[in-house]
């Protein structure tokens, strides 16, 4: 049965940090990506991390660039999701999700299992 589930979501005060965790199960883990997704009450979803399978290179949105990390344990089959600095436009639910074949894997579309999302509370 695939799965991902996330865990460590909170609430914290700005200037915080949080690490979010992705277990994966299956061949889920081998997908080509593995990606951060959040949605804001009454926003867009919006893609926040990927790290390609391959390489371990990754890829963020500008909001989060030098305060969020995404990377992998092969171990242990989890994608984490540190993330320093946070800020209160940070709040949000937070999805894990592979993309099998992704090709740019920077849009939802391309990813084909999530996460139940694990709620991230950022205080001012």
């Amino acid at each position: 049965q695939v799965q991902l589930v996330e865990s460590g979501g909170g609430s914290v005060q700005a200037g915080g940090s949080l690490r979010l965790s992705c277990a994966a199960s299956g061949y889920v883990y081998s997908s080509r990506c593995m990606g951060w997704f959040r949605r804001a009450p009454g926003k867009e979803r919006e893609g926040v991390a990927v790290i390609y399978t391959g390489d371990r290179s990754s890829y963020y949105t500008d909001s989060v660039k030098g305060r969020f990390t995404i990377s992998r344990d092969n171990a242990k089959r989890t994608v984490y999701l540190q993330m320093n600095s946070l800020k209160p436009e940070d709040t949000a639910m937070y999805y894990c999700a592979a993309a099998v074949y992704g090709d740019s894997c920077r849009t939802a579309s391309e990813y084909n299992y999530w996460g139940q999302g694990t709620q991230v509370t950022v205080s001012s």
